[in-house]
């Protein structure tokens, strides 16, 4: 059964306090907080799916989206499934 389901806006802008080179690193590690703060869970708990990870990387591992939509689902186990809106 599923709990909390929702669309969010992440905002990637932290990415680019980092050097270049680990931008779209670090705005995966973004989307995973956010989704740990946001949905109140674990950071263990949150699956992201491989289209979020393919818009962020799909203009290289320098130039992150400024920000992205996410569809992310709660079930009551306290797991969390995100996939690019």
């Amino acid at each position: 059964m599923m709990e909390k389901e929702q669309i969010y806006t992440i905002p990637l802008r932290c990415a680019r306090k980092v050097p270049r080179w680990k931008r779209s690193k670090r705005a995966m590690q973004e989307v995973r907080t956010y989704l740990t703060r946001h949905l109140k869970t674990d950071a263990d708990n949150v699956k992201i799916d491989r289209t979020i990870n393919e818009a962020i990387w799909s203009r290289g591992g320098e130039k992150p989206p400024r920000r992205i939509r996410v569809h992310a689902v709660r079930f009551e186990d306290g797991m969390v499934e995100a996939e690019l809106a």
